[in-house]
């Protein structure tokens, strides 16, 4: 059963093209079959049609030399006598009065030509003769007041028949000409018709490997293909989507995990400088230990997040106090000497509605950039709202130039990429997007000064 189906499928062309091409075929194969029979039926209806009036009319003229008007009937002799008498019986009811000259007496027609005669009226029958070609018969009745008679007239139909044939014949021929011409008609029309999809195709191609910017549009392009183009530039862009999250993702990661990585290798070099003290052989690994899970903790938070937004905006799930978060923090944070750091909390409690390892990559940038351009003091401050939860990270340097602003928070932008400071330019961005996938915000008060002021804003736990 399976090979029964299989087969079919084998035999059908693989593209679209052909497909169409075989349908249209079929189709016109089977109208011009119910054509063709319907017109040959016609033809073959006429042609008798036509062999009967000429039988009828031979009927009525050799009639009209057959007396009935006295108590007998009897066959006038006329001039053309030997003409009317070809395939020509003469019935007084049922007593033959004359026949053909060349008619056998016991031959298929002549026994036709009786059985009309007996049967009367006006009547037509086929038969074949001893050559086994058809013949056609007709009767005709000539009334009088004492004596009636039958005319019977009889006609070869081979002619008629051989019309017919050649008819058959070339309306085959047409059909077979006229399928050909349709299947490659077809072909070139549906391959012209299909044209415009391959090129778009290969234009997709090309553009969603390149997350190009570039797309179809609806305009001067026919219906279908209008449909096509916009599902193809929603496809692209959707492509788009993913490959700029992908490089994002990529980005962050490396931004996230540089910190923690550059933490590992400052501990190798400083532990093979010298021998070290089973105490500070201690300290070391418990750095690079902490240093490992921060970096797992990276990852696992990012991809969480970018899992998340693949799917759909959710919020991370549990609730975190948010002060221990900080005191921790600021306590891991690689500061210069001359930077002191501050943490000012109004209670002893704050919830937050977000993970703990949500809130660290939230916080990490901002008290990050904070240590890093800070002139001598970084102050977090944490209070509760109704409904959130608002961290400000102030600290005394530079700050943000007024011009830089609106760019602040977009992927891959610096103020100054020459101030001597190792960045990306990803921090930031990343710390608002995750703000944000929590139902949260992070905001730049330009108004502060001197130095910076970030403030995060969560949602209460």
């Amino acid at each position: 059963m399976n090979r029964a189906s299989r087969t079919p499928r084998r035999l059908a062309p693989r593209t679209l093209r052909g497909r169409l091409s075989l349908v249209a075929l079929t189709t016109a194969a089977l109208l011009m079959t119910i054509l063709t029979v319907l017109f040959n039926t016609v033809m073959d209806r006429r042609l008798r049609h036509q062999a009967d009036d000429e039988l009828r009319s031979r009927a009525a003229a050799v009639a009209a030399t057959v007396d009935t008007t006295g108590r007998r009937a009897r066959v006038l002799e006329a001039v053309n006598d030997r003409l009317l008498d070809t395939n020509v019986w003469i019935y007084a009811g049922t007593r033959l009065l004359e026949r053909p000259p060349s008619a056998e007496a016991g031959s298929p027609p002549a026994r036709a030509a009786g059985r009309l005669a007996s049967r009367g009226g006006d009547a037509c029958a086929t038969v074949l003769d001893l050559g086994r070609r058809p013949v056609r018969l007709c009767s005709r009745t000539v009334p009088g007041r004492r004596a009636a008679a039958t005319v019977v007239t009889a006609l070869d139909l081979t002619p008629y028949r051989g019309s017919a044939d050649t008819l058959l014949v070339g309306s085959l021929l047409l059909d077979v000409v006229m399928l050909g011409c349709t299947y490659v008609l077809t072909r070139l029309s549906v391959g012209r018709a299909l044209r415009p999809v391959r090129t778009m195709t290969d234009r997709a191609a090309r553009w969603s490997a390149v997350g190009s910017d570039q797309r179809f549009g609806t305009e001067d392009h026919p219906a279908e293909l209008a449909r096509l183009g916009a599902s193809l530039d929603a496809l692209l862009d959707r492509i788009r989507t993913v490959l700029r999250h992908e490089r994002q993702l990529t980005a962050e990661l490396s931004h996230e995990l540089r910190t923690p990585l550059t933490r590992i290798v400052m501990e190798l070099d400083w532990w093979r400088a010298r021998p070290r003290t089973d105490a500070e052989t201690n300290t070391a690994q418990e750095t690079i230990a902490e240093a490992a899970r921060s970096m797992r903790t990276i990852c696992d938070t990012l991809l969480d997040d970018a899992r998340e937004n693949a799917l759909a905006p959710a919020t991370a799930p549990g609730t975190t106090d948010v002060v221990p978060v900080l005191d921790r923090l600021l306590r891991r944070l690689d500061t210069p000497g001359r930077v002191r750091t501050a943490l000012e909390a109004r209670t002893p409690a704050l919830e937050a509605g977000v993970a703990p390892a949500h809130l660290e990559r939230i916080l990490s940038p901002l008290l990050t950039n904070a240590a890093r351009y800070a002139r001598s003091r970084v102050t977090v401050s944490a209070r509760h709202v109704p409904g959130a939860v608002l961290i400000d990270v102030v600290d005394d340097g530079p700050g943000v130039p007024e011009t830089f602003g609106g760019e602040l928070f977009q992927p891959g932008r610096r103020a100054d990429p020459g101030d001597g400071h190792d960045g990306a330019g990803l921090g930031l961005p990343l710390a608002r997007r995750l703000a944000r996938a929590v139902g949260g915000e992070v905001s730049h008060d330009p108004a502060h000064g001197p130095g910076a002021r970030f403030t995060v804003s969560l949602p209460a736990g």
